[in-house]
């Protein structure tokens, strides 16, 4: 099994683009507090990035902003690519299947709407209005 639930912000707004055959792409990176303090006491983040496609990627791109907290379920892909240098690297990316918006953005009036299906915490759809 490969299923991998974030909660976290995110560290700056998200990348949006289209494919040559026209499909939406957007990456962007999640901080994800560690749920434990080091021996001095602080707490340690890592910094997660995250692909989502399609009509995923494209209401993330419009509502997701730097500093939004979200949720994100996906599965764990590690991509092997050559570098300029000529080195071999990899690439860990989480590949979300469903984002859910846990707080108001700035812009309080306009609602979000929840991408994807429900989070199992709930059980439940939610129906969601989008003011435009």
């Amino acid at each position: 099994m490969n299923r991998i639930v974030l909660v976290g912000r995110l560290t700056r707004d998200p990348e949006l683009r289209v494919t040559q055959n026209g499909v939406s792409v957007a990456r962007f990176t999640v901080a994800v507090d560690r749920p434990f303090a080091s021996q001095s006491g602080e707490r340690g983040t890592d910094f997660i990035d995250v692909v989502v496609w399609r009509k995923q990627a494209e209401t993330v791109g419009a509502y997701m902003k730097k500093g939004r907290l979200v949720a994100v379920e996906g599965r764990l892909q590690v991509r092997t690519y050559q570098a300029t240098d000529g080195q071999k690297r990899r690439a860990w990316e989480v590949i979300g299947d469903r984002v859910e918006f846990l707080d108001r953005g700035p812009d309080s009036a306009a609602r979000v709407p929840a991408v994807g299906a429900a989070f199992p915490r709930t059980g439940r759809r939610r129906r969601v209005h989008v003011r435009r």
